[in-house]
């Protein structure tokens, strides 16, 4: 047994050669009696510091989520009115008061449309409200006229004022006033929130563009104002030519309207003309719905000629007037539209139904002037058909077909299949 220092290590003999074995080097790391590692402490603080960094960041995030989004809107807004903006302020005009002209029309024209619509609404729901007992009378008379009954009017509304159902709703609307009017005013300032950022981005456009490439090499600042331009144009053409297809829309329907003598049709025909453009696809029957109800109030028969009319229309706009109006500008197929605004839905609300039609116009047209394209091989696969005489004809493959069906004799097995009958009958007999 070799001998041992008092450190518990074997003491080193010399070997029958005379020379001392080569001395291990300590092993690095943790420590021979147990102690902690010099690093644990240090990691498990930093990786404790990264945990509450990512919270008071997703916090933070989520806290001026809202904000951004204001200010989202407020660029692309911004964006929409660069054109006229810049038109203005090329004639000599100041940029600053261009942007608050361009801002009180868009302002004055929202505002108006919004109370022409508030009225139409109103009046419809006060005309319901003193014609409810008119209706409520003709449908207990046909109850009673189908069902044998004998209900009276003054019994079902003496039940409906004694219900539980009218007292919990009354108090569950009384209660939840304070509700819609803090939604109200949440709503004002978003939209005045919106409206001061717009105003900036519009008025220190170039300030704004300057501020950003002061701070990128040259090569890196004719990208970003590329980009900038490309999302100027594709942005404001999608509103000029939407707004142009709006007003096309509007007139055609306000001529059916009046000639139909729809109530409110210049106020109906601003609704079809702004809801079908700015919710693409299925914009124009959605708008169309309106009508067609208070046509109904009129005539069952008008709200069926409205519906007709309606469809023939969008066909008309999907096949001739669109494709004119918006080749130049946002040249997007319907399906990458439609995708693109269920995709905005899904991650922004009505905001982003709004703003994803320019956003992917504006990345189509980036990845357009920076992604390479090659010419296309001239077969005729490419254009969804063969080569004449390529492959089978139809009447070659019926045959195959034909002969491929269950119990059919196939070529060159007369010989066995008739061998193997005899055979069969012989085994039979």
């Amino acid at each position: 047994m070799a001998p041992t220092d008092e450190t518990g290590q074997a003491a080193q003999q010399p070997s029958v050669s005379g020379t001392t074995p080569p001395v291990r080097p300590p092993v690095s790391g943790a420590a021979t009696n147990g102690r902690m590692p010099r690093w644990l402490p240090r990691a498990m603080v930093l990786a404790l510091a990264l945990v509450a960094a990512f919270q008071l960041g997703s916090w933070a995030f989520h806290q001026v989520t809202g904000l951004l989004i204001n200010i989202l809107i407020a660029f692309f807004l911004a964006l929409a009115i660069e054109p006229a903006v810049s038109w203005m302020a090329s004639r000599g005009m100041r940029r600053g008061l261009a942007a608050f002209i361009v801002f009180i029309g868009v302002m004055v024209v929202s505002a108006g449309f919004v109370t022409l619509l508030g009225s139409v609404l109103a009046d419809q729901i006060i005309k319901l409200i003193e014609g409810f007992p008119e209706y409520l009378d003709s449908v207990i008379n046909w109850i009673n006229t189908h069902f044998k009954t004998d209900l009276k009017r003054v019994d079902i509304q003496e039940g409906l004022l004694r219900s539980d159902w009218l007292r919990n709703y009354v108090q569950n609307s009384a209660t939840g006033v304070l509700d819609v009017s803090a939604q109200v005013i949440g709503g004002l300032f978003q939209l005045l929130t919106i409206a001061l950022f717009s105003f900036y981005f519009a008025a220190d456009g170039p300030r704004l563009r300057r501020a950003i490439c002061s701070v990128l090499p040259p090569a890196r600042q004719a990208e970003v104002l590329r980009a900038w331009e490309i999302a100027v144009n594709k942005t404001g053409g999608y509103i000029y030519s939407r707004g142009l297809m709006a007003l096309i829309s509007g007139v055609a329907h306000f001529v059916l309207l009046q000639a139909l003598d729809v109530p409110y049709a210049p106020v109906l025909a601003v609704w079809v003309g702004l809801v079908s453009q700015f919710i693409p696809t299925i914009g124009t029957y959605l708008a169309g719905a309106l009508p067609m109800l208070i046509a109904f109030t009129v005539d069952p028969w008008y709200a069926l000629w409205v519906l007709i009319f309606v469809v023939i229309y969008q066909q008309f706009e999907n096949y001739v007037l669109q494709p004119k109006l918006t080749s130049k500008t946002v040249d997007i197929h319907p399906a990458v539209a439609f995708g693109s605004v269920i995709a905005g839905t899904a991650l922004l609300g009505a905001v982003g139904a709004l703003i994803a039609i320019p956003a992917i116009a504006t990345l189509q047209a980036f990845l357009g002037a920076y992604v390479k394209r090659y010419d296309v091989t001239d077969d005729p696969r490419v254009h969804g058909h063969r080569r004449r005489g390529e492959g089978p004809g139809l009447l070659t493959r019926a045959r195959t077909l034909w002969a491929r069906r269950p119990g059919a004799e196939r070529p060159g097995d007369g010989g066995s299949g008739s061998g193997s009958g005899s055979g069969s009958g012989e085994n039979s007999s």
